[in-house]
């Protein structure tokens, strides 16, 4: 699995993580599942070192009326 690295700064939680990577700020678990040696706290401290899977995500294409197409 692919992953990113991110270092905490004061203030962030891990819903802001979330919506920052993944665009969902309901997102976070997958975030907190990847980290089993933070502790789980509504804020983060700083300076700390997380790692931030990476989601593949499948390009569709819309199906087009015939007549677009």
């Amino acid at each position: 699995m692919r992953y990113l690295e991110h270092v905490t700064t004061d203030g962030e939680r891990w819903d802001n993580l979330a919506c920052r990577y993944y665009g969902d700020a309901l997102a976070y678990e997958r975030i907190i599942a990847a980290n089993p040696h933070v502790a789980i706290m509504p804020v983060l401290p700083s300076g700390v070192r997380l790692i931030i899977p990476v989601i593949s995500v499948t390009q569709t294409t819309p199906e087009l009326p015939p007549w677009l197409r």
